[in-house]
């Protein structure tokens, strides 16, 4: 009872010394706060929903609990040993966790080469994105699956090689016929860039089965895949169900309708506007009006 009573008191008079400080350099303290609470909170918008968020709170908690044994318990008991450990085991942790996280960590080192960072408040290059709406719009109808990666700032260089080449305009019938059963290129994905199909039959890398819903088909999958990658925009057809899902940053969002599909690709990629003007109209003569002009048939219209 005298031992957990001492120990209570060293812990209230280690809280104590923080406050102190605190009240001395509140503008300071607050900085610091806000500084670890915006990198904790980056650092958890970036994991979530994957299989490192999960290995991220055992590694908080592995860590809290060895801390507070070391800076109370071997401290106050002059638990040497333990105190001399401690070191090589954090370390040791933080080996673990580099071979744990690898995957998230090329995440972060992709994002942070492509400047992943800005392209929140950059848009890819613009252009009309109404034929892939309404290639999406005849395919849902159709219950034809499709998966389209449409490129931001990061080129799908090494994708593009996987698939065959095309560097076609992205039409609705062009993108139908690519995906139409029975095809050779319908099964894989397309990548296109500035309105543009690069390619057909491109392999899209798979996310990890333990961070999706087990209930996703493999082209889900692959657009979660390569949207936790690169920065492209993903397009989804269901072959089962003709639903449209849309993916970007390793975010799935699902049942889209060809509205909230078309709005989020304007913002995306904006959308070119053509201006059409009215044709001034020359009078024409009545003698002029009966004369026959070639209609490139080499015939007479």
């Amino acid at each position: 009872m005298t031992d957990f009573l001492h120990l209570a008191a060293f812990d209230l008079s280690g809280w104590r010394s923080v406050l102190d400080r605190v009240v001395e350099r509140p503008w300071i303290a607050l900085f610091e706060l806000l500084l670890i609470g915006s990198v904790i909170y980056s650092v958890l918008h970036f994991l979530q929903g994957t299989r490192g968020a999960r290995l991220v709170q055992a590694v908080l908690t592995i860590l809290a609990i060895s801390f507070a044994v070391v800076s109370t318990v071997a401290d106050h008991f002059e638990l040497d040993r333990i105190n001399v450990l401690y070191p090589y085991f954090v370390f040791g942790v933080f080996l673990v966790s580099l071979v744990a996280f690898q995957t998230e960590l090329r995440r972060i080192l992709l994002r942070v080469g492509q400047g992943g960072w800005l392209q929140h408040w950059f848009r890819g290059p613009a252009f009309d994105v109404e034929p892939i709406v309404q290639a999406v719009e005849r395919l849902a109808k159709k219950k034809i699956g499709a998966l389209m990666a449409l490129e931001r700032g990061t080129r799908l260089g090494a994708v593009v090689e996987s698939g065959v080449p095309l560097d076609a305009v992205a039409t609705a019938e062009l993108i139908e016929t690519i995906f139409w059963p029975g095809t050779p290129l319908h099964d894989l994905g397309v990548i296109i860039r500035q309105g543009r199909v690069i390619a057909a039959g491109c392999q899209f890398p798979l996310i990890e089965s333990g961070d999706v819903d087990r209930s996703l088909g493999s082209r889900h999958r692959a657009a979660l895949g390569i949207s936790h990658e690169v920065d492209a925009v993903v397009i989804v057809v269901s072959e089962e169900t003709g639903t449209i899902s849309l993916a970007v940053d390793g975010r799935l969002r699902r049942s889209l309708s060809l509205a909230a599909l078309r709005d989020a690709l304007q913002k995306a990629f904006g959308e070119r506007k053509t201006v059409t003007r009215a044709a001034t109209v020359a009078p024409v003569s009545p003698a002029e009006s009966l004369k026959a002009t070639p209609d490139g048939t080499g015939q007479v219209a």
